[in-house]
């Protein structure tokens, strides 16, 4: 588990808890939604009653972080920081895994797709307002069959099945090993919000 956590940071930190009056006050650190777009990362007090078995234990030189288990691979490479400025300061936590954590040729094939949709197509296609998320996975006779669906500017979009079989099929067949192909469900005669018509 790689966080950095500055020393202007833990003193900020540190200063809250000694204002909570509570002995053995430390840091909850956790991501809601992770592995979504909607993922946030999260710093909560943590009353000694407050700690899970399973939490993992990050020792800083001044305070103690618990994070919560099923967030520790949306945590790797976390950076918080705490600037100081003329109103006093903020603190920025940067989560760069949250939404989508880093995943190895290991990992179950689901998050090796949704790692590539998340950090590689749909930046692409967010610029037309749309996106594509992972449905299912459908085992085949010769592989497997990543069921996608279109959301946004890419529902109704004329130019989608190029963009299915060109650039979406294309890119997750060569990096994810056992893929052979993909499909989609989206219903594309909703036309409102497509990009072209």
């Amino acid at each position: 588990m790689n966080i950095t956590v500055t020393e202007t940071a833990e003193d900020y930190l540190l200063e809250l808890l000694d204002k909570q009056d509570v002995e053995g006050m430390a840091v909850r650190m956790f991501v809601t939604q992770p592995g979504t777009s909607y993922a946030e990362t999260c710093l909560a007090y943590c009353r000694p009653d407050e700690v899970i078995e399973d939490d993992e234990i990050l020792e800083l030189t001044k305070l103690r972080f618990y994070i919560e288990k099923n967030s520790v691979p949306y945590l790797d490479e976390a950076h918080v920081d705490f600037a100081k400025d003329r109103m006093g300061g903020q603190l920025t936590i940067k989560a760069p895994n949250s939404k989508v954590p880093k995943v190895s040729p290991d990992s179950p094939m689901d998050e090796q797709i949704n790692y590539i949709l998340y950090s590689e197509i749909n930046p692409g296609l967010a610029s037309h307002g749309g996106e594509v998320k992972l449905m299912e996975l459908v085992e085949e006779d010769e592989g497997y069959i990543a069921v996608l669906q279109f959301g946004g500017g890419c529902q109704g979009c004329s130019a989608v099945d190029m963009t299915l079989k060109d650039g979406v099929e294309a890119t997750l067949v060569e990096k994810v090993q056992g893929l052979v192909g993909v499909k989609d469900v989206t219903d594309h005669s909703v036309r409102e919000n497509a990009y072209f018509k």
